[in-house]
């Protein structure tokens, strides 16, 4: 497999308010969530394929897939697109590798951080990522990273998660372990507005929210272990949670008549670098 090491981004910038976990952790993590990734993946479906939806008519040759992961749209993009140049781009090694064996496409396949893209300044017509820039802690950072791979004319397509997912998952966490943060934190949908705004003035922003059910409590934490996607933070609890502080959790998780439910705070950003 041709990937090289991905790079350790550090942001220097001082208005930096949360770090979301190092970038080795979280290759880690995803990296072994490799294998069940794709059974789990309900809202990265749902989302991916809303970006989808509102992708410009247009000419597209050059594409980069963003924090393609398992390579769940890799195939899609190469048939809407009829791109001859298709980059899949993903922090984790573990991640590229299952896409690559898993995934028809003829694409170049690159380990990095999407703070620090190895392309080429003026070089892609299309910059497609679905949830990838939440576990960044520098959006606008990304954001000038993709303005600066993109063409002049060039598209972003874009989503992320915002404040407010899984909220009922922290409120109960807050009545178990109060003072314990235990589900990653998401940018607020004004901070992250501003941050597109700055980069991609006139972009489209649209936000929704989302809502999956899940027969029991155990099954969201399942849920998220398998995509790689629980808790990350520095602040989070270090020992292991104990089967006490589960069974409380388990108990107190709000009930509906469909089940346990999870919200999850969509953003989705249609941007054109008109420079």
């Amino acid at each position: 497999m041709n990937v090289q090491a991905f790079e350790i981004f550090e942001p220097s910038d001082s208005t930096r308010i949360y770090s979301r976990g190092d970038k080795a952790s979280i290759a880690r993590d995803f990296g072994a969530a490799a294998t069940s990734y794709d059974r789990a993946a309900r809202l990265q479906r749902e989302m991916g394929a809303h970006l989808l939806g509102v992708m410009p008519e247009d000419s597209f040759t050059n594409v980069t897939d963003l924090g393609c992961g398992t390579g769940l749209f890799l195939e899609a993009l190469s048939a809407k697109c009829g791109s001859k140049n298709l980059t899949a781009i993903d922090l984790s090694p573990a991640m590229l590798a299952h896409a690559k064996c898993n995934r028809n496409v003829d694409a170049s396949w690159v380990c990095a951080a999407a703070e620090s893209v190895p392309l080429p300044d003026d070089s892609q017509d299309l910059v497609f990522s679905n949830l990838m820039i939440q576990w960044c802690d520098d959006p606008e950072a990304v954001l000038r990273e993709c303005q600066r791979i993109l063409r002049p004319g060039g598209w972003l397509l874009c989503s992320t998660l915002l404040d407010g997912t899984l909220r009922e998952l922290q409120q109960t966490w807050d009545l178990v372990d109060p003072g314990v943060p235990h589900v990653n934190r998401f940018e607020a949908p004004d901070r992250f507005s501003w941050a597109v705004d700055n980069v991609f003035p006139g972009a489209r922003i649209d936000n929704r929210c989302y809502h999956l059910t899940y027969d029991h409590p155990s099954m969201l934490l399942r849920e998220l272990k398998d995509l790689g996607a629980h808790h990350k933070s520095s602040e989070r609890r270090t020992s292991m949670t104990g089967a006490r502080r589960l069974k409380q959790l388990y108990r107190l998780y709000p009930r509906t008549n469909e089940g346990v439910l999870a919200s999850y705070e969509a953003g989705f950003v249609v941007a054109r670098h008109r420079t």
